[in-house]
């Protein structure tokens, strides 16, 4: 008999964690790391259509944890990232994503009928670096619905 030579029978490296894996393994640490700073967890990967883009394609969004902090609703963006050398994750929660998860929490609050309730915009941060703990951080009211308003036209324009 002869042997079959190959090199991914050689390959005795560990597959690349995918980015998916990444961000659930975020998503559970910052659950945990949720609950145990005194917040109840009500929903995770919260996702619902959010309009139309220029295109007139449908938009999605999603929130990746709502929770209660007191008698405060907070929706929960969580960011993950193997290493803080190319910038942090807290970068990625742009303007963009801020939109986004403003028009998501919108869609929450009108399909539960919540009304009279205070609510945020909070992010958390998790950091899994190799052969450490991985850093665990919140970030309280990191945006607000405000920006993403209306300005009403009021007066002259001169």
């Amino acid at each position: 008999m002869h042997e079959t030579l190959s090199i991914i029978n050689k390959d005795i490296r560990p597959a690349a964690q995918s980015s998916s894996s990444t961000g659930r393994a975020g998503e559970k640490l910052a659950a945990e790391f949720l609950v145990k700073n005194g917040f109840r967890i009500m929903l995770a990967n919260f996702k619902v259509p959010i309009g139309r883009n220029t295109l007139d394609v449908s938009v999605s969004g999603e929130i990746d944890i709502i929770a209660a902090d007191e008698n405060i609703l907070s929706f929960v963006e969580v960011k993950t990232r193997r290493s803080d050398s190319f910038g942090g994750p807290l970068s990625a929660v742009d303007l963009r994503k801020q939109r986004q998860i403003t028009r998501t929490a919108r869609v929450y609050l009108k399909i539960f009928g919540i009304r009279q309730v205070p609510y945020r915009f909070d992010v958390v941060t998790v950091v899994l670096i190799k052969d450490n703990d991985p850093k665990v951080e919140l970030i309280k009211g990191f945006w607000s619905e405000q920006k993403f308003r209306k300005k009403a036209w009021r007066g002259d324009i001169f």
